[in-house]
């Protein structure tokens, strides 16, 4: 048989924020789409209304772009296998349902929501099955006289699938190998609805895979006990020849390791499980995103990729290009990975100091600017490059950088306790004099030799010295090199902050 392209889809449902679980899944479609010079489409599956969320569709669009991660085909790109919201392929479903119900793999049921709770309190683990169907209202059961009376006067229905008993349905998993389970454990899964004329997501799925070429489906490892059911329906299409290959990719766990990753642990240990913000239209609630948050698109790119595959060597800094490259379904774990956000936090910080000094300036100037304060790019650009090695995120800088724009008020208590000796004040008085005979605060080499060798003909003693000035100067016990802080401060601020510092400090 000749050899298809690879093309394989992310499918989310547009029912809230996308969870960093259905991101890793999207980036390893992608990932493994460029590998093999394949295709990636996004489609967008909203058969169940009840659940719909406005503006969800649209954040899903949001957060791949800003992640870096481009769709070849789909919802927002266009494409020859549209439409690509399953909302709009109505009649496409139908015609397949139509098509099972006359391959008598497939069948019409009325039962009532009432009379299925009754079978549920009637008989423990109901399922509605070979075992049971025969005791069901459905059109195994009536006249076919009866069944098209009940469709005619729009009674509701459902079509369910008429899976046989006792087979056992063999699927090949890329990621797990050969999973076998028998049909008895499998229910009549619906496969469509009348009541809002719309297919469920099994019928749904295997039609749009089937219609759309899709090759090869990655999914989380919640899908697998699906997927008998989907290669039972490939097969009563007769479409087993062209079925996509399946990989179920381990779940994301909690940072602790046990049971799935969730909203409430971000919550709880302070870090985002969202891309994006996400401003609930309902209930207004507002929950945190990587974005907004301050992570960098490559850092949240890297860090996915690697919390369920390993690329078998010790690296662990990968430009997108060379995931691509190295990715392979084969070093899929099978085992859940455990979300260590504070590596989140790590490889953050590394793709922070990567960037150059003048594109950490670009991040901080906003934060400048909400507190109120301009500055020239080139002195931005020099204070960051003395700052950038100590951050995780951009709101960092206005942890690290404020002394530079705001004199301090009060001086740390911990730092007075400890480097704040009875000869500091005499210190800093005769260094005053010192700084002032110094023409030029901007030769920062020259006028480190300067107070070295005086501090050292005077035989003072050069930590209290230094860690004084330094407490005069930034408010605490911190801060870069203190002859580049002043050089960026200027003689007459510097002087200012330590006479204030010597009124203040008793």
């Amino acid at each position: 048989m000749e050899e298809r392209k690879v093309r394989v889809r992310f499918a989310p449902s547009p029912t809230g924020p996308l969870h960093i679980g259905g991101v890793r899944t999207c980036l390893y479609n992608y990932l493994f789409a460029k590998k093999h010079g394949g295709d990636l489409l996004l489609r967008i599956e909203d058969t169940d209304s009840q659940r719909f969320v406005p503006g969800a569709e649209e954040y899903i669009i949001e957060a791949f772009k800003w992640l870096g991660i481009k769709f070849d085909e789909g919802v927002g790109v266009g494409g020859d296998c549209g439409p690509y919201r399953q909302s709009e392929r109505r009649d496409i479903y139908k015609k397949y349902v139509q098509q099972l119900l006359d391959a008598d793999c497939a069948y019409y049921a009325f039962d009532t929501p009432e009379e299925l709770e009754a079978k549920r309190q009637q008989i423990p683990n109901f399922q509605y099955d070979s075992h049971t169907r025969m005791s069901g209202v459905n059109s195994l059961t009536l006249s076919a006289d009866e069944v098209k009376k009940r469709i005619e006067s729009g009674e509701k229905y459902v079509v369910r699938v008429k899976i046989q008993p006792n087979e056992d349905v063999v699927v090949n998993d890329m990621v797990r190998g050969k999973v076998v389970i028998n049909s008895n454990v499998l229910d009549d899964k619906v496969l469509y609805k009348s009541a809002d004329e719309l297919p469920t997501y099994h019928l749904a799925n295997i039609v749009d895979d089937h219609l759309m070429g899709i090759t090869h489906v990655i999914r989380g490892e919640e899908w697998l006990p699906s997927a008998p059911l989907h290669v039972l329906l490939y097969r009563y299409f007769g479409w087993e020849d062209t079925m996509p290959q399946f990989a179920h990719l381990p779940l994301l766990l909690k940072p602790e390791g046990n049971g799935k990753l969730s909203k409430r642990d971000g919550d709880r240990l302070g870090f985002p499980v969202f891309p994006l913000q996400w401003n609930d239209p309902v209930t207004g609630a507002i929950s945190s995103g990587y974005r907004e948050s301050g992570y960098q698109p490559e850092a949240v790119v890297n860090f996915l990729a690697l919390l369920g595959w390993n690329p078998g060597t010790d690296q662990e800094m990968f430009s997108m290009q060379e995931l691509i490259e190295l990715f392979s379904i084969d070093r899929v774990s099978k085992s859940g990975a455990r979300f260590n956000y504070e590596k989140g936090i790590w490889f953050n910080h590394e793709y922070l100091i990567k960037k150059s000094d003048e594109e950490v300036a670009q991040l901080f100037l906003p934060i400048l600017k909400e507190k109120g304060y301009d500055c020239e790019m080139k002195r931005l650009t020099y204070i960051v490059s003395l700052i950038k090695e100590r951050i995780n995120f951009p709101a960092d800088l206005w942890e690290q950088a404020n002394f530079f724009f705001e004199a301090p008020t009060e001086y740390d208590e911990k730092s007075l306790k400890k480097r704040w000796k009875p000869e500091s004040p005499q210190y800093l008085t005769e260094l005053c004099d010192v700084l002032n005979g110094l023409d030029d605060f901007s030769k920062v080499e020259e006028n480190e030799k300067v107070v070295l060798d005086w501090v050292a003909s005077k035989e003072y003693h050069l930590g209290t010295m230094m860690n004084s000035f330094r407490i005069t100067l930034v408010g605490a016990a911190k801060g870069p090199h203190i002859f580049n802080i002043i050089d960026i401060l200027g003689k007459e601020e510097t002087l200012s902050r330590v006479r204030r510092a010597l009124e203040i400090i008793k």
